[in-house]
C-alpha cells in the first residue's frame, strides 16, 4: 500500500473510532491488541492485517468494506474498469481490488493478491457472510474448521457464514483469488 493510502486508512480508522466514542485502549482490548499497535495504525506507521482490519470493523460496528478506499474518476453503477477499482492493501503481503461497483449490495466481488508467503493473519476469521472463491493464479492454502486444504488455479471453494477459516499463500509465487461475499 502506498503512503497516501496508508494515511487515508489511518485517518478513516481514527475518525470512525472517535465518532463512535471509543478510546484507543477500548479498541485495543476489544481486538486483543496493544494500545501501541492501534496508535501505530492510526498514525499511518503500520498497516493492519486482514484479520486485524476485520476485528476493527466488527469492534466499531461497520462492514469490512467501510475501509476500502474509493476509486477516483467517474463510476458506472453496474461496471468497474481495471484502472478505476477501489483498492486496499494490508500488512502481511495481501491486497484487494474491489470488482463490485456497489459496496452496499448483497453481493461483493473482490480480487485478492497474496505475495509469496502472505497470509490473512494468525487467527481464524469468522465472517458473518457466506463466501466463495475461485483461484485465478497460484495456490491458496485454506484452513476451514482447522482442516487444511490446498486450492490451486482453476479450483473453486465455498465457506458457509460463521465457519472459522484462514488462508495463506505458502507457495513461492503470487496467488490471485476472486472472492465472492454474500
Amino acid at each position: 500500500m502506498n503512503r497516501s493510502a496508508t494515511e487515508a486508512l489511518a485517518q478513516t480508522i481514527r475518525d470512525l473510532r472517535t465518532r463512535r466514542k471509543v478510546t484507543v485502549r477500548q479498541l485495543a482490548e476489544q481486538i486483543g491488541r496493544s494500545i501501541g499497535f492501534i496508535s501505530q495504525i492510526e498514525r499511518g506507521l503500520s498497516q493492519p492485517s486482514v484479520e486485524d482490519l476485520l476485528a476493527i470493523s466488527q469492534a466499531l460496528g461497520v462492514p469490512f468494506t467501510y475501509f476500502v478506499e474509493p476509486a477516483h474518476g467517474p463510476q458506472h453503477p453496474w461496471i468497474t474498469r481495471p484502472g478505476a477499482r477501489r483498492t486496499l492493501g494490508y500488512a502481511r503481503g495481501v491486497s484487494d481490488q474491489v470488482i463490485s461497483p456497489n459496496l452496499s449490495s448483497q453481493l461483493i466481488l473482490l480480487e485478492t493478491r497474496l505475495e509469496a508467503g502472505a497470509d490473512f493473519g494468525e487467527r481464524n476469521l469468522i465472517d458473518s457472510a457466506e463466501q466463495a472463491g475461485y483461484v485465478l493464479e497460484g495456490e491458496l492454502t485454506l484452513w476451514v474448521n482447522d482442516e487444511e486444504l490446498r486450492v490451486r488455479a482453476g479450483d473453486g471453494f465455498q465457506i458457509p457464514a460463521g465457519v472459522p477459516c484462514r488462508c495463506a499463500n505458502q507457495s513461492t509465487g503470487i496467488t490471485r483469488v476472486v472472492w465472492v461475499y454474500s
